[in-house]
């Protein structure tokens, strides 16, 4: 089941299978923002990152002195949500509760809203994660959507920009099994303080600036125009593409990370965890500013 938000400026789609943003199209122009899911290159559009962001090491994390098996970025992205009443009219809420099936996977009981306000060329996604366990519950959340390159080419040089800001970065790479190395990089930026988005940019797949560095990215053109941003107060970011000279790049917000490679602790001990007491609950987002193409 679909849910649509409309003002003068922006339609937007929400999906209620995972609670997915579907579709982000600029009235005036009539241009698509978000990656339509073309599975030549990437099937999905805008997962939500639950309850784990990136790989466990070895398929496998630890809880209850238990091992679960679970796959890349967990299972909301995959769940039927229910959508909630009364939202007000500019928002829509979607809510998903444990399962049989979601506690084999991770044996805690939760409830998770995930909600998508719309006012003028911003678009805000709002997260709420209430610990309906009487263990405490360990948990990561992050967001993952894909924004169509405006103009691409796959004969183009470059694609088009990051801008953060910060000139003095440094990022963290996958390094085996879908987890990172012990290493850190310097970003490598062009004069104009930009990363330039090329077909060798994610060759060690993707760039994570970690640590609160960041609260803005934004995506320019080809020509550096501004095409869209992200503000978010997350303690990671990672941006990504799947292949050389793809048609969109991610730009993910995340409250937590994928395991070291090697880690083998209790899911407590994973690096960005996020804990909550029986009954308490975390409020996280960010959000997306549209400009015209």
């Amino acid at each position: 089941m679909k849910q649509t938000l409309k003002n003068n400026l922006l339609t937007v789609e929400i999906d209620s299978h995972g609670a997915e943003l579907h579709s982000i199209v600029n009235n005036i122009t009539g241009h698509e923002y978000l990656w339509q899911a073309d599975k030549a290159f990437w099937g999905r559009r805008s997962p939500v990152l639950f309850p784990i962001v990136g790989s466990v090491w070895n398929g496998v994390f630890r809880m209850d002195g238990k091992e679960f098996a679970l796959g890349q970025h967990g299972f909301a992205r995959d769940c039927e949500f229910e959508l909630m009443p009364d939202a007000p009219e500019d928002e829509a809420w979607f809510a998903l509760e444990a399962t049989d099936s979601t506690l084999r996977l991770y044996p805690r009981h939760f409830r998770l809203e995930i909600g998508y306000r719309l006012i003028g060329e911003r678009l805000e996604v709002m997260w709420r994660v209430i610990s309906l366990d009487e263990l405490p519950m360990c948990f990561h959340i992050g967001a993952h959507p894909a924004f169509c390159l405006p103009d691409f080419s796959a004969s183009d040089s470059v694609h088009g920009y990051f801008m953060f800001g910060p000139h003095d970065l440094h990022v963290q790479r996958i390094a085996e099994k879908g987890c990172v190395g012990p290493d850190e990089y310097p970003l490598e930026l062009d004069s104009d303080g930009l990363l330039p988005i090329k077909a060798d940019t994610f060759a060690h797949d993707a760039l994570i600036l970690a640590d609160s560095r960041i609260r803005r990215v934004s995506l320019l053109t080809k020509d550096h125009r501004p095409y869209l941003s992200l503000f978010f107060s997350s303690p990671l970011v990672g941006l990504w593409s799947p292949k050389p000279d793809c048609p969109f790049v991610c730009i993910e917000p995340w409250w937590g990370r994928c395991d070291r490679v090697g880690f083998d602790g209790d899911f407590a001990q994973r690096e960005y965890t996020n804990t909550l007491q029986p009954g308490q609950s975390f409020d996280a987002g960010y959000m997306m500013i549209f400009e015209n193409v």
